[in-house]
């Protein structure tokens, strides 16, 4: 038995101009997303699952699904406005996605096993799919014990400018008790600092933990889920703008007891597309990993 991956690649990748799931960076074309495959075939994964939007399914078989299929199971599963549970409707004015945990909820009829959970359009490397890989496979049979890869904030900044991060609370066994969204994390005069909620400046360790939503999670998960989003749908359907991220039930479920979420060190440095000036900075680094030897010219 071997756990799952699955892909949210439904964003509309509105600020990148375009759908940056589908751009070629490596130098035969490769996605970001191809990396993380290659990178979790490697690591122990067993099957792949693509949520993804109707809208561009048929570009998308083409392009990427069909670089998959001889080498690993894949299933699709979409994400729509109005797959709501019984007795809400999508109102009037609503074009944002519903976020990254009503994204997951749409695997639950195709994962029965553990299953990590990843952005397409995020560079996570070889090292985190290793760690997450072994831990999940450790996790069959289990309920109500999750992980995820605490990447060291350090690895994560960019050189453009300050970027947003969830920052993870952790007890002394290494498991997490809170994970707090912060804005403008960059480092200054050599130190990572950020601005909290009463505009203060807080410095934090070079490997204090952030989540890159690379998540590890048992079957469970998607009841917990399902029984959530109709709390925060009763709370919040009036506002078009809201979303049902991740960590907002993580946290829900971390502080009430129901579960507990394992911290994954990783060696890994994140990186990734935000805006399309990025875009060559990332080329470059794929380029000089291939040129290291971490990963083949040609990946499938």
């Amino acid at each position: 038995m071997k756990p799952t991956l699955f892909v949210l690649a439904a964003g509309m990748g509105s600020r990148y101009g375009g759908l940056k799931q589908l751009d070629g960076l490596g130098p035969n074309g490769e996605t970001i997303m191809d990396y993380s495959i290659y990178d979790a075939i490697r690591g122990g994964f067993g099957k792949l699952v693509f949520v993804i939007r109707k809208t561009f399914e048929k570009d998308f078989r083409e392009k990427i699904i069909s670089k998959y299929e001889n080498h690993i199971p894949v299933e699709v599963v979409f994400q729509e406005l109005d797959n709501l549970p019984a007795g809400f409707t999508c109102p009037e004015g609503r074009e944002k996605p519903w976020g990254t945990n009503h994204a997951v909820l749409m695997g639950k009829d195709v994962i029965k096993e553990p299953f990590a959970v990843i952005n397409a359009d995020d560079f996570y490397g070889r090292d985190s799919f290793a760690v997450l890989g072994k831990e999940l496979t450790a996790m069959y049979g289990k309920q109500n014990e999750y992980c995820m890869v605490g990447y060291r904030v350090g690895n994560t900044l960019s050189e453009s400018g300050s970027v947003a991060r969830g920052v993870c609370g952790t007890n002394a066994e290494g498991f997490l008790t809170t994970v707090v969204e912060r804005t403008a994390i960059e480092r200054i005069d050599g130190k990572v600092q950020f601005k909290d909620e009463n505009n203060q400046v807080v410095t934090i360790d070079d490997n204090t933990p952030v989540s890159m939503n690379m998540w590890g999670f048992t079957p469970d998960y998607f009841k917990y889920s399902e029984d959530y989003f109709a709390e925060f749908l009763t709370k919040n359907m009036s506002n078009l703008k809201s979303e049902y991220f991740i960590p907002l039930m993580v946290n829900e479920l971390v502080n009430n007891g129901t579960a507990t979420v394992k911290v994954l060190d990783t060696t890994s440095k994140w990186f990734g597309v935000t805006y399309a000036e990025d875009r060559q900075s990332v080329v470059d680094k794929i380029a000089a990993l291939v040129e290291a030897g971490e990963y083949p010219a040609k990946l499938f």
